[in-house]
């Protein structure tokens, strides 16, 4: 296929196509047409055309199999998210995984993909504070002890940081629940049977 003419970029306010001696210039500059002061700026390859697709896959042929997302180009891989056949210009491979994009954005919404991950929330921390620090008021710890152990129930499979780290911060939380429910019921249990005693002593 043949290179065929960029769409020219036109002006903001005439809408006139403007020269390409306009594009990238060090300062502003002026539409030819109308007058109006502006700047534009373009990658170097809107000035080239479209490039030939004879760097992509060759065209679809009797018996082959084609790209889910270009049918006339020829599939080169299978998707290992959805199982969909892909073409060289649609195969992300990330991980040593072959991918689609349409994979790569689900695994980017869903935190699935820690490669391409900015951030992640430390369940794993805040799991730990939610079990220790009500002891400082400790009477919320009837509360945040059970409340613990669904937290950790809820994320124990969830990404940890983005950089190296162990679920350790899961089993101290785990722990400081444990005691917390643990003291809850020596403490319940020594006051029923306080209240017990002082009924059989009258």
């Amino acid at each position: 296929m043949p290179n065929r003419a960029p769409q020219p970029l036109r002006c903001g306010r005439c809408r006139r196509p403007l020269p390409w001696q306009t594009f990238n210039t060090p300062g502003r500059t002026s539409c030819p047409a109308c007058g109006v002061t502006m700047y534009a700026a373009v990658f170097p390859a809107f000035t080239r055309g479209a490039a030939s697709s004879a760097a992509a896959d060759p065209l679809l042929a009797d018996g082959e199999a084609g790209c889910f997302h270009h049918p006339a180009k020829r599939a080169v891989i299978a998707c290992e998210g959805c199982g969909r056949f892909l073409c060289a210009l649609c195969d992300v491979e990330l991980d040593g995984r072959h991918i689609c994009p349409a994979c790569v954005e689900t695994g980017r919404q869903q935190d699935r993909i820690a490669s391409i991950t900015p951030e992640r929330t430390l369940y794993d921390q805040t799991t730990l504070a939610v079990a220790v620090l009500p002891l400082l008021f400790w009477p919320m710890t009837i509360v945040t002890a059970p409340l613990t152990f669904l937290m950790i129930w809820r994320f124990r499979n969830a990404p940890l940081s983005i950089l190296s780290r162990s679920r350790a911060r899961f089993v101290l939380a785990g722990v400081f629940a444990a005691l917390e429910i643990a003291g809850w019921a020596a403490g319940i249990t020594l006051l029923v049977r306080s209240d017990s005693l002082a009924l059989h002593a009258r």
